[in-house]
């Protein structure tokens, strides 16, 4: 049985259905053989146990309804001269991927090594999923892929994302119903609400309902159609019904669903653009029923696989050494009439490509895919428009996103033309102090609009949403389809992407190893709301530790900034919103913070990523520090410089060398990080056998990690964040984690040689001022004077 509700059913004719079957039926056998096969491609003798890999792996369950949506994508695009984008959400399903762009020729364009003919599919067919070869996910090496499917959940927040602000374009999002059961994939249906049919294209969501993950029925394939309807319908879509098992009615059915959902973009699209109509549309969605594993074994040993879980991945095992399985393939891949389907040279024959559409048009060549070819630099302003004046350091104060908002204000403004650049982030854009963004760009809205709403823009192109994994999704999709952006949060509850900014960071590592992919705009994250000043919503808003996380990944990949004030932070963004290739974190406060280097100052100092303040130190020149205060980030910054002025004035004769840290892979070796110092430049910067206090923003360990091979890492003492918060002072977060500036000035005393007799003294009044500040906390519910109102005088 197959079915689809629509108007005015497309009618196809006995020919369109017999090409469209021979391209799906073509793809299914080569979706198959590379899951099988490493020799006798087009089985031209008896399959034999050699033709067979050693160890079989892959996952045919999801490959023929993937195939027929490729198939049918194709007939469309050829029609109606689309430029179209698909997502595949379920990412197992790259032996259909693979086929059909090696059907299209896009592959062997791609990979000249693996020609369109008999030698090229059997390298096809050996390279899957073995050693050598390429993974059995879509992934970064599949020619018209945005999106690594290993791991579920992202696909249509990919698609939206490569939707935004590209009018012309279809994107279709292909959604697994295992898939469909995470969280994130559930918030993401909401995409739809930011949508804007004026400046952005159309998303198409398939979802692929085959009735069963890897050893469960999945829940919306067991959801009455009635149930599966109203949920669909209120998360705004309209849905499109196909199903069956007939192949030929399924072809016919599936051709009138994608036929209707496209007039009704179509429709949609053309009464915002041209007649002005702004009540919010509902798109439609198609709901595509196949069996699991469709045209595969029917039974294997006397229990049913196809349409079972069974199916899900190598449906006949230990085919080498089972001779019954070994027949059961060879009539399962002749099923398929490969004969037909390609000449005696392996070319598929003109029946098959008949629906596939030309050049660029073909989804595996789309320039959408390959996001570089289309990036363009930004317009960023000259930084001196937006610095601020500092005469002497630690004086004035500035919040720096505040500033940093009036640079992305610039860049937004800039971009209003093009409409290549997003802020996105989860209800936070106001809260981190960017809000100056708003005269530039409101917030992209398509839901109903009240009267005490503010900001709010049927064109914006401010992201919020209160789902970090829809922020996170959108700028992917985004920056992978050739745009620019920035993603703002809350410091730790950027953990809820812990996930994907892996399977990004691992996009980007395997991307940048294929010269065919052109490099693409940074992943920029801009964290505040950070620890050290979350005095007010207290523990749970405290936690450092995504720093540690992006840094244990590829380190070609991976960048950390710790700007300390607003010029830094400045510099900082400039720098990374002209990268490419990177995943770059920016961790920096918005609340009041003390201006220390001049725009000037700030661009040397951010180039070389950690140096000496000779102004905050008492280093003379005539011999080496006694001591090294090294800080990074903007509050263990004026901590040190705190403790500086202590130690400048307690203790005169002490030499003191200051050293700020912007760049934390800079720590790293050289032969560690491209960013890394030499031995002999750490050395030169921190001394080999001097004690160095280091206050970090974050969990001291890391510190401690990135400098373990170090001469001079015996001498090493970090102070950090060490897990002990609540709801308090500013002041007494630093005290609570033994960062504060009398704590450090102790470990001056304890560390270095002589100081513990001669200046126990110093020592003792440190410790009774942290004495002091916990009784005038309890008593005034505020910081001590001397902190509250300290400022450098040094």
């Amino acid at each position: 049985m197959s079915k689809v509700e629509h108007q005015d059913a497309t009618v196809l004719s006995d020919d369109e259905v017999r090409t469209l079957d021979a391209h799906w039926r073509a793809a299914n056998y080569l979706a198959a053989g590379q899951i099988y096969l490493m020799s006798n491609p087009l089985l031209t003798e008896p399959l034999r146990p050699e033709h067979i890999k050693p160890r079989l792996l892959g996952h045919w369950g999801t490959s023929p309804g993937l195939n027929l949506v490729y198939t049918h994508l194709n007939r469309v695009i050829r029609a109606r001269g689309l430029d179209a984008l698909c997502v595949w959400g379920p990412g197992h399903g790259g032996p259909s991927v693979l086929a059909n762009s090696w059907l299209e020729g896009s592959y062997s364009e791609t990979y000249p090594d693996v020609p369109r003919d008999a030698a090229g599919m059997g390298r096809l067919f050996r390279q899957f999923s073995f050693p050598g070869g390429v993974p059995s996910h879509v992934a970064p090496e599949t020619p018209g892929s945005i999106h690594e499917g290993g791991e579920l959940g992202y696909s249509l927040s990919h698609a939206y994302g490569a939707a935004f602000d590209n009018p012309d374009l279809l994107v279709a999002c292909v959604i697994g119903d295992g898939e469909a059961e995470t969280g994130p994939l559930a918030a993401s249906w909401h995409s739809n609400k930011f949508l804007d049919p004026v400046h952005d294209g159309a998303v198409l969501p398939i979802l692929h309902l085959n009735g069963y993950k890897i050893a469960n029925p999945t829940v919306l394939a067991r959801l009455p159609e009635s149930e599966l309807d109203e949920l669909l319908r209120g998360y705004g879509h309209e849905p499109i019904h196909v199903m069956g098992d007939d192949p030929h009615e399924v072809h016919r059915a599936m051709a009138a669903a994608m036929d209707d959902a496209l007039d009704r973009i179509a429709v949609m699209q053309r009464s915002a653009r041209e007649e002005g109509i702004t009540e919010r549309v509902h798109w439609p969605v198609i709901v595509l029923r196949t069996p699991k594993g469709w045209t595969g074994p029917a039974e294997v040993d006397g229990v049913p696989v196809e349409g079972t879980w069974r199916a899900h991945q190598v449906p006949l095992a230990g085919v080498r050494e089972n001779p019954e399985h070994l027949r059961q393939l060879e009539a399962w891949l002749r099923s398929y009439r490969p004969e037909e389907l390609f000449a005696p040279d392996g070319r598929p024959v003109a029946d098959v490509l008949a629906c596939v559409p030309e050049g660029a048009r073909r989804l595996g060549a789309s320039p959408y895919a390959n996001g570089g070819l289309l990036v363009r630099d930004l317009p960023l302003a000259d930084l001196d428009e937006f610095a601020v004046p500092v005469d002497k350091p630690g004086t004035a104060l500035h919040e720096p996103t505040r500033v940093l908002g009036d640079l992305l204000a610039q860049v937004m403004k800039d971009t209003g033309a093009r409409r290549d650049f997003r802020l996105v982030g989860p209800d936070e854009t106001a809260s981190n102090r960017l809000q100056a963004v708003y005269g530039a760009s409101g917030k992209a809205w398509q839901a109903a609009l009240l009267q005490v709403d503010e900001h709010l823009d049927r064109h914006g192109r401010v992201m919020e949403i209160l789902s970090e994994h829809t922020c996170q999704g959108w700028l992917e999709g985004y920056l992978l389809t050739g745009r620019h952006g920035m993603f703002s949060c809350y410091e730790a509850f950027v953990h809820i992407v812990d996930s994907m900014v892996n399977q990004h960071i691992k996009w980007l590592k395997t991307a940048r190893e294929l010269a065919w992919r052109a490099p693409i705009a940074s992943l920029n994250y801009l964290l505040t709301s950070h620890v050290w000043r979350q005095d007010h919503n207290g523990f749970s808003h405290q936690d450092p530790g995504f720093v540690d996380h992006v840094l244990n990944k590829s380190p070609e990949v991976v960048r950390v900034y710790l700007p300390p004030d607003a010029n830094t932070l400045l510099s900082v963004a400039d720098h990374a919103l002209r990268s490419r290739d990177y995943v770059n974190v920016i961790v920096a406060g918005k609340q009041p913070c003390f201006d220390w280097l001049s725009m000037d100052e700030a661009r040397v100092h951010c180039a070389r990523g950690a140096g000496i303040w000779e102004w905050a130190g008492t280093e003379d020149g005539s011999r080496e520090p006694d001591v090294v205060l090294a800080c990074a980030g903007d509050v263990p910054t004026q901590e040190v410089l705190a403790a500086a002025q202590l130690l400048r004035r307690l203790l005169p004769q002490l030499a003191v060398r200051v050293v700020n840290v912007v760049d934390m892979t800079r720590l790293l070796p050289k032969d560690e990080h491209p960013h890394g110092m030499t031995d002999f430049e750490y050395d030169g910067l921190f001394t080999a056998d001097k004690p160095v206090i280091f206050a970090y923003h974050g969990y001291p360990w890391l510190i401690h990690r990135l400098a373990y091979r170090r001469t001079g890492h015996q001498h090493l003492h970090v102070r950090g964040y060490k897990e002990s918060g609540t709801t308090t002072t500013p002041f007494d977060m630093v005290v609570r984690n033994d960062l504060d500036r009398y704590r450090l000035v102790m470990d001056v005393v304890d560390r270095v040689p002589g100081l513990a007799v001669r200046a126990a003294a110093v020592r003792q009044q440190m410790a009774d001022a942290r004495t002091r500040h916990q009784a005038w906390i309890r008593e005034h519910g505020t910081d001590l004077p001397e902190v509250a109102d300290w400022t450098w005088n040094g």
